[in-house]
């Protein structure tokens, strides 16, 4: 692991070295969860260098982050990691948070990917409702346990929860090193603070497959190659053959 310093704070990278002449793979990760949740699909490529961001806050990137972050930030966070590790070109893989920094990323500096995989992403605005209603259940935060498991329920579908209970447990064991503060405090720049980014999305020059869950609650982006799988909101997790497919069709798609 190696913590890069850039305008948000440290950020740990965590590096499986393959070929250096094959354009490697990124991971971004979604909220509450860390570099842990691609293990599956980081274990399935041998061939060529892999990086897995742990995000500000979560796993090992957790000190020294500044409490002034933006979107925006996220995405200029991304490009200073590529500059400081010397890569000029990358496949780019993200989930939820990671494809929305993702996709900012991508208009900064359109020829830094190549290819770009873009799981749940979230790309509508928070409702008039959910404005009221997320700082409500931040409430319940004195319960961390029940607002870890109610976090579950809404990541996870119920058909996920049945068969791999370990999931929940995932979710919980990445969910309890972050503080209530810092969940308040994230939950407002992910998942309050956004605008709309279909456009965004639409002038994307960059080739991009997306994944969403069949019970994901955040719709289906406007981007044409979009599959539907199995599962709620964690298609790392819940779809991992669907998602390595993806990332196949990524690899295969810079080859043409």
């Amino acid at each position: 692991m190696r913590r890069i310093k850039t305008k948000v704070g440290p950020i740990a990278v965590h590096l499986k070295l393959g070929n250096p002449s094959l354009i490697p793979i990124i991971f971004l990760h979604g909220l509450y969860f860390d570099h842990h949740l691609w293990d599956k699909q980081v274990e399935q490529i041998n061939d060529r260098t892999v990086i897995a961001l742990d995000m500000p806050f979560h796993g090992d990137s957790h000190d020294k982050i500044e409490y002034s972050l933006t979107l925006q930030d996220c995405a200029w966070m991304l490009l200073e990691i590529l500059e400081a590790l010397e890569l000029q070109r990358v496949i780019a893989v993200g989930h939820s948070w990671g494809s929305m920094t993702l996709i900012r990323a991508a208009h900064l500096k359109p020829e830094a990917f190549p290819a770009m995989g873009l799981c749940n992403l979230r790309f509508k605005a928070a409702t008039s409702l959910e404005r009221v209603l997320i700082p409500l259940q931040h409430t319940l935060l004195v319960f961390r346990n029940f607002y870890f498991d109610q976090t579950a329920k809404s990541l996870f579908s119920k058909q996920s929860l049945a068969n791999q209970p370990h999931l929940s447990q995932f979710l919980i064991a990445s969910m309890s090193k972050l503080t209530n503060s810092q969940i308040k405090y994230i939950d407002q720049v992910v998942r309050i603070e956004p605008q709309e980014s279909s456009e965004l999305i639409r002038n994307l020059q960059v080739p991009a497959l997306a994944i969403v869950g069949e019970e994901d609650y955040v719709g289906i982006p406007p981007i044409e190659q979009t599959s539907i799988v199995r599962g709620g909101h964690t298609s790392p997790m819940e779809a991992p053959d669907e998602v390595s497919a993806m990332i196949n069709k990524l690899i295969e798609l810079i080859k043409q």
